[in-house]
């Protein structure tokens, strides 16, 4: 009978070591997925974040290529090119599949004050989940 609460018992703490080591190892600094998000900033049109990210001027970059897109009567976007800047903006996360980006659902002027929702891609490190 000792043998096999032993083995149970060496059973039971081989599962549990393995659990915890699943755990560490899935681990990473970027925030984990949510429908809710803050980002504090630059977020924009795919390509304008990675000619940012590249620009050996980044604040040039984001001064030179703001947020443009085409507001349909409806208020919808489309064609956006650019980046903005994002203070602390409250977004709904559309996809979180890259590992490095989150593309979101943001608030953004656009026309003269006014705020329409725009679909950006913003670095993951810029996020933090709700």
């Amino acid at each position: 009978m000792k043998p096999f609460l032993v083995s149970s018992l060496v059973a039971v703490l081989a599962a549990a070591s393995m659990h915890a080591t699943a755990d560490t190892a899935s681990g990473s600094d970027a925030p984990a997925s949510c429908a809710i998000a803050y980002v504090t900033g630059v977020g924009g049109s795919p390509r304008g974040l990675s000619e940012y990210l590249a620009s050996p001027s980044p604040y040039n970059y984001l001064k030179d290529n703001e947020l443009q897109c085409k507001v349909g009567d409806d208020g919808r976007t489309s064609n956006c090119t650019g980046v903005t800047y994002l203070r602390n903006e409250q977004v709904s996360v559309y996809d979180d599949s890259d590992p490095a980006t989150l593309t979101v659902v943001a608030r953004v002027e656009l026309d003269h004050g006014q705020k329409y929702p725009v679909i950006v891609v913003v670095q993951r490190k810029d996020a933090r989940c709700k």
